[in-house]
Parts: C-alpha cells; sequence; structure tokens
C-alpha cells in the first residue's frame, strides 16, 4: 500500500491535475458555504514556524469551509520547538492521532520533504524557507487563468526581489512547464538565483535572453531585464546587443511584483531605491492591458492609490486563495472527483556515505535538523556527475566523485565515474580532501 500523497513541490503535480484544480476552485468560488460535507470529520493542522496570515487563515477557512476541522500551532517559538524538538518528532506526533492533513511552514529549505519523508498524512507545503510555494503558486496560476483564459503563451514580468521570494521560484518553474514567458526585471542585486535559471534551461528547455525592456518605461529603468521562453530559441545564447539580439517585449499580460524578502537579506543585500509602482509607472506602451498581481503583503512597492485602478487584482488574488485551497485539501484527502495522473517520477535518494555534508547551502534542513535529516543526494546527470541535495534540491559543489567500495578519486566527467552505481558514490569537493579520505587521484580517462 502506497503511503499519503504530499504536495511539497509544484512539480509534484501534473498539468492535468493542476487544471482539475481549477476546475474545482472555479466550482467552490460560486457557492463557498455549499460544500460543508465534503471533509466532515476531518482535521487540518496548520504547523507554521514562521509568520503567516493569508496562507493560514485561508487554509484554515477553506477546511472549515469543507466542514472539516483545523487545529493550529501558529506560533511554534511557543510550543516544544521552543525545548528543542525536531521537525521530525512534532510531524510523527501531529500526524499520529491529531491531524489528517498537514499545513507546514518552515524557515528551513526543504523542511517540507523532510517532514514528507516522517508524516503518516499528506503534507502540504506552505512555504520552505527561500525554496518553493507551490500552493501560492497555484493561486497566482489560477488567478491568470481566471483573468486571461488561458496560461499558454502569456507574457508575464516578474518585478522587485527574485533572489529570495520562495513564491517567484514555484512561480516561474510552473508558468514554464504551461508554456508562459517570463520578463524578469529585479531589484538590482535581487536577480533571480544561477540554480532557477539553470533548472529552467536544462528542465524546460527555456533560454534566458537579453530583453529590450524600454516599453515598460520606469518598471524596467533600474534593472538589466531578461526574456526567458520555454521555447528555445536558436543561438539566442549567440546574441548580443550589438548584434540586435534583444528581444523586444512590446506586450505584457500581467506584471508580478514582490515585496523585498529583508528576512532573508545578507550583509550585502540592499533595499535602497526598491520599485515603487504606480500609475505613472504602468502608463508605459507595454504595460496598459497587463494586470497587476502581488502574493502580498506589500510595503511601498505598491501605491495604495494603485488599489483603485482596475488592473489591481492582488485582493482578488488572496481571497481565490480560499477555493483554491478548497480544492487541495479535497484532492489530497481523497474527498474530490478526482482523475490523478501518475505520479510525477521523483528520482531515487541516497544517503552520503562519506565526508562532511556537501549540501552548499547552509539554510538547508540538512544544516539546521542534522539529528533526523542526515545528508542525502539524488543523480541529475551520469555523465558528467551531477547530483543536487536531496532536500533543497541545490547542486552540490563536486569537483571528485569515487566509490566507498574502491580508494580512488576522478573527476565527474571521467568514463570511470559514470560507471559507479549511484549509491555508491562519494563526493569529495577538493584532492586535498579525498586524500585524507584515504582516497588516491586517479585520472579516470
Amino acid at each position: 500500500m502506497s503511503g499519503p500523497r504530499h504536495l511539497v513541490s509544484i512539480d509534484d503535480l501534473s498539468l492535468a491535475e493542476i487544471t482539475q484544480l481549477f476546475e474545482h476552485a472555479r466550482h467552490f468560488s460560486e457557492n463557498l458555504r455549499d460544500s460543508a460535507e465534503i471533509c466532515r470529520g476531518l482535521i487540518a493542522a496548520s504547523v507554521f514556524y514562521e509568520p503567516s496570515t493569508r496562507t493560514r487563515l485561508s487554509f484554515e477557512s477553506a477546511m472549515l469551509r469543507l466542514g472539516g476541522g483545523v487545529v493550529t500551532a501558529a506560533d511554534m517559538n511557543a510550543s516544544s520547538a521552543s525545548k528543542g524538538e525536531s521537525l521530525a518528532d512534532t510531524v510523527r506526533v501531529v500526524s499520529g492521532a491529531y491531524a489528517d492533513i498537514l499545513v507546514l511552514r518552515h524557515p528551513s529549505e526543504g523542511a517540507a520533504r523532510l517532514a514528507a519523508r516522517y508524516s503518516n498524512v499528506p503534507v502540504i507545503n506552505a512555504g520552505d524557507g527561500s525554496h518553493e510555494h507551490p500552493t501560492q503558486t497555484l493561486c497566482d496560476l489560477y488567478t491568470l487563468w481566471i483573468e486571461k483564459g488561458r496560461l499558454e503563451g502569456l507574457d508575464v514580468v516578474l518585478s522587485g526581489d527574485l533572489r529570495y521570494s520562495r513564491t517567484i521560484h514555484s512561480f516561474v518553474y510552473a508558468l514554464a512547464r504551461f508554456g508562459a514567458n517570463l520578463v524578469c526585471v529585479p531589484h538590482q542585486g535581487l536577480e533571480l538565483p544561477d540554480y532557477v535559471v539553470k533548472r529552467l534551461r536544462e528542465e524546460y528547455g527555456a533560454e534566458p535572453q537579453a530583453a529590450d525592456a524600454s516599453r515598460l518605461g520606469d518598471l524596467a529603468s533600474s534593472s538589466d531585464a531578461m526574456y526567458i521562453t520555454p521555447t528555445k530559441p536558436h543561438q539566442l545564447s549567440l546574441y548580443t546587443e550589438a548584434q540586435r539580439g534583444l528581444r523586444l517585449v512590446d506586450h505584457v499580460d500581467a506584471v508580478y511584483m514582490t515585496r523585498p524578502q529583508t528576512e532573508r537579506f545578507g550583509e550585502s543585500d540592499s533595499a535602497s531605491n526598491y520599485i515603487h509602482l504606480d500609475t505613472d509607472i504602468m502608463s508605459g506602451e507595454a504595460l496598459r492591458e497587463a494586470v497587476v498581481m502581488h502574493p502580498l503583503p506589500r510595503r511601498d512597492e505598491i501605491s495604495p492609490e494603485f488599489d483603485a485602478d482596475p488592473r489591481s487584482i492582488y485582493f482578488k488574488q488572496a481571497a481565490r486563495g480560499v477555493p483554491i485551497r478548497m480544492a487541495i485539501l479535497g484532492m489530497l484527502l481523497g474527498r474530490l472527483d478526482f482523475e490523478h495522473s501518475p505520479r510525477p517520477h521523483l528520482e531515487a535518494t541516497y544517503p552520503v556515505k562519506l565526508g562532511a555534508n556537501p549540501c552548499p547551502n547552509m539554510g538547508c534542513v540538512s544544516h539546521t535538523e542534522i539529528r533526523q535529516a542526515p545528508a542525502a543526494y539524488r543523480i541529475v546527470s551520469r555523465f558528467p556527475v551531477r547530483a543536487v541535495c536531496a532536500y533543497c534540491s541545490r547542486e552540490l559543489n563536486l569537483t571528485l566523485v569515487g566509490s566507498v567500495g574502491t580508494p580512488e578519486a576522478f573527476r565527474p566527467d571521467a568514463s570511470k565515474a559514470r560507471r559507479i552505481e549511484p549509491s555508491e558514490l562519494v563526493f569529495f569537493r577538493d584532492s586535498a580532501e579525498a586524500i585524507s579520505a584515504g582516497f588516491t587521484v586517479g585520472s579516470g580517462t
């Protein structure tokens, strides 16, 4: 018997399943008070290690509107976590007899993946560090689907803090899967992380190209715009401005604003001169028909005066979080008529057998919950050997690889390296680390 189905990443759902969620959400939105029998007798647990208003309340409202009950740990600083209880133990307890589904927010990237490993009931990721926020993404996609009637081919501007916004990271993966185009106009220094761009390129064939964003006016005046399309153009990486290879952004369907995620900033990050969107900025030639979205809460990045503009839909967007989360809960609890697709393939994971934790992301749950989250990896390429953290999906920095049963290490692109069984791989950051572990360094041809 298979275990419960979880929603840890937006990639846990097929496109057909996402579309079904939209249809159910649209049905729920017609009368939010007409579904009180669907989850009667079931309980959802809200376990939030970080502050939340919209996500927590919309999930609790959704469960109550479905006829279920809610138990809440909205301030984990007042829970046993303050006594040193691990996330894994908390999940074991709550998923025992306390609840039938668990909604988790946690500051460590990969925390939801860890929780799913220990939970007896479905786990929903309500945000894990700056990693992903799949239910906010479903709300955002649903809003675009309602407003524009489709997702394929839409041109969506992503503005503000693209580096630390977990909402943005889930959103760009999903938009690429649906065939939408991305126009990145970040605050300077808060660009889309390289690992996100790399994943968009490698998994979705979405090649970034420098963009001519002059028709976006002041919205893009302080940043270098980047255009990312899921249909890989020929030789876009060879284009330069001198060769007139800039992609002209002359029409936008939506602008997605984000606040500066200052709670995740490093010492060198700054929100100085952050974008302030108002009616004047939205008067750009390419922006006249663009709706404006925001996951909220906002600070000063959208003028309150713009709220009266018919293109502002961020409060509608927040309201739609209830019906879409009703659909998510009903699906995972098996209470909706739902045609499931085969689960997206998840590559096998393996424990790290030698040396220190190779995950370079110090915000990963494998660093913050070391008692219950031993370092682990999954393979994303055999030639050359490439691996990512099993929790946060950050690529490991591998200089040499070897086999736990053979004391010899090779470059990741060596022919001998590709013949090592994935479960037997060991990783080294440099030759000194390999030699100190008793390995010799070979060419491996």
